[in-house]
């Protein structure tokens, strides 16, 4: 048995159980988990925004070391330190042969299957990982190997913010050297945003939040100007870029009136990025004539769009050069009693990251 954080309803408050982890598949790994990210995409698993079989253990950007492994893994060895890839691409699929692998058709395999029990009953693995927990199984595929010097604590965040954040920058905003780019909403995957900005050499990087006193924070991730979110954002962004708008934004919250903000805050031509998940309900609406006269492009980003097996070890290497400030990202701790809390802190924009230590 181990504990895990267990939600057994939607909208209800979670509670620390002892479960049962389904016994080792031939190809499956058991890692004991060092920390896991509370992200934004568990709070909408947990409040039915996004569909999750219950009872489940919800968390998905996880770290730890493999403390035994089924008969077929060849990728890992027990002892070895990963991170958890809570959508690994099955290589063969449409979209995986055709270089998307982060749109892989069975990417959520595992999150379909119970991996545990709880008093007899199944448990589901929140989108597939289960990391609110002391232990987890998942698919050998489902880990990343990392080297003895990365704190496994702040590793955590490489499976889920840093790529998904920086990858937006890169990956889906393409953005150049020299360009401008605004991201609104300064949780964990924003703040990585910020620094997958500075990474790209971005000459404006503007940072834009409901709480105010996150403004040294976003600094520190490489933000050259910070406005507090208001109705009137867009026009200021035009004011700081010479009329024009922002080259690229990226749009960390996840609603309808904040993609049109993005949306206004680029220039004709620029890239406008979605990376919040949103309700099905929440209409963001676009005049087809300023669709064809700003001539910007609207892009969904799902994980970065980034392949996690190559861009995790690129994104350690940036961290080892000093150029990735993964400490600054996890501005708080819980224990497995602790995530119902982070998500209120979440939901009033406090802090960075929440890491859960089991």
């Amino acid at each position: 048995m181990v504990a895990a954080s267990v939600l057994t309803e939607v909208g209800a408050a979670q509670q620390v159980r002892d479960i049962d982890l389904r016994p080792l598949g031939p190809s499956d790994v058991q890692v004991q988990i060092a920390a896991a990210g509370v992200c934004h995409s568990d709070l909408s698993l947990a409040t039915g925004v996004l569909r999750q079989q219950l009872p489940a253990v919800l968390g998905h950007e996880g770290s730890g070391t493999v403390i035994a492994v089924g008969a077929d893994v060849t990728r890992v060895s027990t002892g070895d330190r990963v991170v958890l890839n809570w959508a690994p691409p099955c290589r063969t699929c449409w979209f995986c042969t055709h270089s998307e692998p982060w749109l892989c058709e069975k990417s959520l395999a595992a999150a379909e299957k119970s991996h545990a029990w709880v008093d007899g009953i199944d448990v589901f693995p929140g989108l597939g990982t289960g990391a609110f927990a002391e232990q987890t199984v998942v698919p050998e595929t489902a880990v990343i190997p990392i080297g003895a010097d990365v704190p496994l604590e702040v590793a955590a965040l490489l499976g889920c913010a840093v790529l998904t954040g920086v990858g937006a920058v890169s990956n889906s905003a393409r953005l150049r050297h020299g360009e401008s780019i605004v991201v609104l909403g300064l949780g964990g995957v924003g703040l990585s945003a910020l620094q997958g900005a500075r990474l790209g050499g971005a000459a404006s990087i503007i940072a834009v939040d409901v709480a105010a006193d996150k403004e040294p924070l976003a600094r520190r991730c490489g933000a050259t100007e910070f406005l507090v979110a208001a109705d009137d954002v867009p026009k200021q962004i035009r004011k700081l870029t010479d009329g024009r708008g922002a080259d690229a934004a990226i749009e960390c919250v996840g609603r309808a009136a904040t993609i049109r903000q993005a949306w206004s805050a680029t220039r004709r031509g620029g890239r406008t990025v979605v990376v919040g998940i949103g309700s099905s309900d929440d209409r963001a609406e676009f005049g087809a004539l300023e669709v064809f006269h700003f001539a910007r492009s609207l892009i969904g980003c799902v994980y970065g769009s980034s392949d996690p097996d190559v861009e995790v070890p690129r994104l350690i290497s940036a961290w080892q050069q000093g150029r990735l400030d993964l400490e600054a990202l996890a501005t708080e701790r819980c224990g497995l009693d602790g995530i119902d809390d982070a998500f209120e802190r979440m939901r009033g924009g406090k802090g960075g990251r929440t890491l859960a230590i089991p």
